[in-house]
């Protein structure tokens, strides 16, 4: 149950990421602690202008959003716990800096038990009512990189699994930069592309991180921040 989630999916292959990444992902439930990360997207957003206006319509979701823009200042809490089913999770709520607007990206990684053992599963958005599978694995230089899967929507009752033309997967690779010596960044690239219509959202940036104890100092494995926590949970996969 203490054991981070993403050391619980990837097991041996764990010790082979960089040591920063190793720490940056050690967050378990329980340990009266989550984490900040403050840096800037060099790129983030939408580079299609013809898409923008429908993704306006679903940005209050908090799952995606229509701006684009370069150099661009953001901040992300992790927070491990256990979800309401008591699944180890982590929660990430993501603020988005624009010039106009801060958007809002938040979701909750949770772990599922699968036939081939411990399998990530993500939920997105404030509703949590898009979720998708995510497979990990470490590249040789040490580099976390995850690709989501077949994607699902929840409406309601309903259970929709999305069709493979209409799907969107996400890409993404996170590393330390330690070329700068004392001044190494954590850095993330992300590209969520869609078969149809190609590349719907990208961000790409660099961030320095720390951690923080809860105010109170609960470790309660179940502990989350009522601000960070989604308007509904989800619980099917």
């Amino acid at each position: 149950m203490n054991v981070p989630i993403y050391q619980q999916v990837l097991g041996g292959d764990f010790d082979r990421l960089q040591p920063e990444l190793q720490d940056y992902f050690s967050l378990a439930p329980g340990s009266g602690h989550y984490c900040v990360g403050e840096g800037v997207f060099d790129v983030v957003g939408c580079r299609q202008q013809w898409l923008r206006p429908l993704l306006r319509l679903t940005s209050s979701e908090e799952a995606f959003f229509p701006e684009y823009g370069e150099s661009i200042p953001f901040r992300i809490e992790n927070h491990a716990h256990l979800d309401p089913f008591r699944r180890s999770s982590l929660t990430a709520r993501r603020e988005i800096r624009f010039p106009t607007v801060t958007r809002i990206f938040q979701d909750t990684t949770s772990v599922t038990d699968a036939d081939s053992g411990p399998q990530l599963v993500d939920y997105v958005g404030r509703y949590r009512r898009v979720v998708t599978d995510l497979n990990l694995s470490v590249t040789a230089e040490g580099r976390l990189r995850g690709i989501s899967e077949a994607s699902r929507l929840f409406l309601g009752s309903l259970r929709l699994p999305l069709p493979a033309a209409l799907d969107a997967r996400a890409y993404a690779e996170q590393w330390w930069d330690g070329s700068e010596g004392e001044n190494g960044k954590h850095r993330i690239q992300v590209k969520v592309i869609q078969p149809q219509i190609g590349l719907v959202l990208v961000y790409a940036g660099s961030f320095d991180y720390r951690l923080r104890p809860y105010i109170g100092g609960s470790s309660a494995h179940s502990f989350l921040p009522p601000y960070v926590q989604p308007d509904r949970w989800e619980n099917r996969t």
